[in-house]
């Protein structure tokens, strides 16, 4: 059985899913979102140091930190959602 299940997992690990970080969000005016222009800076609802949600498909997997990587943006995650429950 295990051979099989295997088999089944494999045919799917190369199917490309979209992975998302939601930083947060905000509600604007629609004419508070028709002035935006380059240089605007548009405030978050979400404080600078919560966690950031991490996203496959839409579905919540983990809430994470923000940090650089050789100038690149990336998460830390050191658990997923979910985990603590099992």
């Amino acid at each position: 059985m295990q051979n099989v299940d295997e088999h089944r997992l494999s045919a799917v690990m190369d199917i490309k899913v979209q992975l998302t970080v939601r930083l947060g969000s905000t509600q604007k005016s629609m004419r508070d979102v028709l002035e935006i222009a380059p240089g605007s800076v548009v405030k978050l609802d979400q404080p600078s140091k919560s966690p950031v949600g991490v996203y496959i498909n839409d579905k919540l997997i983990a809430l994470r930190e923000v940090v650089v990587v050789e100038d690149n943006f990336a998460i830390k995650i050191s658990s997923l959602v979910g985990e603590a429950a099992e």
